[in-house]
């Protein structure tokens, strides 16, 4: 029988405190539950240089995201003028929202089980785009890979960074806490196979 409270309650924040948190507890070694890492917020920013030349972009971008988080975004401006960019102490240069909570564990369940799978040429993330406190920034060129998106009604395809902020304190913290969520990472012996590539 369903709960009234598992109703409201996003299917990964279910996951993360029934399963994901006792994981991770024992498999980091913790004595305190609420010293276990957890996703903190989720920030979705999209840069627009073409801005100064398209004035449009920023009202799209601004749908655009809207439609992605489901809220809607900031608009980020300029904090010092740089003249060789013709850019100006408070032009705006970027798109930001910041989700907690429900919605963003809700865009997290769609952006792994939705979003990411619909990535051309996708080989899985790299874990190498952690900052060293256990943040994650994983860089999207496409952003009509997002079913809210009509690929029919948008003026351009845009790339869009998207932070995922824990409460790891290390990268190795924030990568067992995405991958327990089903971050597709690249796994250890095939990101040792591309070094070994590159290094050809």
């Amino acid at each position: 029988m369903t709960t009234k409270n598992n109703t409201n309650t996003p299917r990964l924040l279910e996951l993360y405190r029934n399963e994901i948190a006792p994981q991770l507890k024992e498999e980091l070694g913790l004595s305190n539950i609420y010293s276990v890492p957890k996703i903190n917020k989720i920030v979705i920013n999209i840069g627009l240089g073409e801005a100064l030349t398209n004035s449009k972009a920023l009202e799209n971008s601004i749908k655009d995201v809207s439609l992605i988080s489901g809220q809607k975004p900031i608009t980020t401006k300029a904090k010092n003028s740089i003249a060789q960019f013709k850019i100006r102490e408070g032009m705006a240069i970027g798109v930001a929202t910041t989700m907690r909570n429900k919605r963003m564990y809700e865009f997290l369940d769609r952006l792994i089980n939705l979003s990411i799978p619909r990535i051309r040429d996708f080989r899985g993330l790299s874990p190498k785009s952690f900052d060293g406190n256990g943040n994650y920034t994983l860089g999207i060129k496409e952003h009509v890979i997002f079913p809210e998106i009509d690929y029919n009604s948008i003026d351009k395809i845009r790339s869009l960074q998207i932070i995922i902020v824990t409460t790891a304190k290390d990268n190795k913290s924030g990568h067992l806490l995405l991958s327990k969520f089903g971050f597709p990472f690249v796994k250890e012996d095939d990101k040792n196979i591309n070094q070994q590539n590159d290094q050809e």
